[in-house]
């Protein structure tokens, strides 16, 4: 079910700055006036993932956002003794158990306008509270499709 929110082109160019220019390391979307994603915050590029988490919640508890984040870890095969660092894209969709029921819905149905517009994102995670936005419950995540 979709919501008819827009995502703006703006959106879409800071994804693209993220994704190949690797200007920002993360970027915060709202949903304006029950109509268009915009743009909320963007992460430089040297940001941590508690700066993320924090630019996430900053608008409150009972509010949600989407978050896309560059996400970069050690990786290491299996049989070898050299480690990779990996570079992986997610989005979340941040709906806090304290958000109001009509916004809650609001994010959920609008999730997939964002999804279809950023293009090239590795995944997505759908979090109501911290441990599961936590940096170890995501990097599992995102390990868990890595071979081995």
């Amino acid at each position: 079910m979709s919501s008819g929110v827009a995502v703006s082109d703006e959106c879409k160019s800071y994804f693209e700055d993220v994704k190949k220019g690797k200007k920002y390391r993360y970027v915060v979307y709202y949903i304006k006036d029950e109509k268009t994603i915009q743009v909320e915050s963007l992460g430089e590029r040297d940001a941590s993932y508690n700066d993320f988490l924090k630019d996430l919640q900053k608008s409150g508890e009972a509010e949600c956002r989407y978050g896309l984040y560059d996400f970069e870890y050690e990786h290491q095969c299996q049989g070898t003794t050299e480690s990779s660092l990996k570079q992986k894209l997610f989005l979340m969709s941040w709906c806090p158990d304290s958000a109001k029921i009509k916004k809650k819905m609001l994010y959920s149905s609008s999730f997939d306008a964002i999804k279809k517009a950023l293009v090239g994102v590795h995944k997505y995670i759908q979090a109501t509270d911290l441990s599961e936005a936590s940096e170890e419950s995501v990097e599992r995540q995102l390990r868990s499709t890595d071979r081995v």
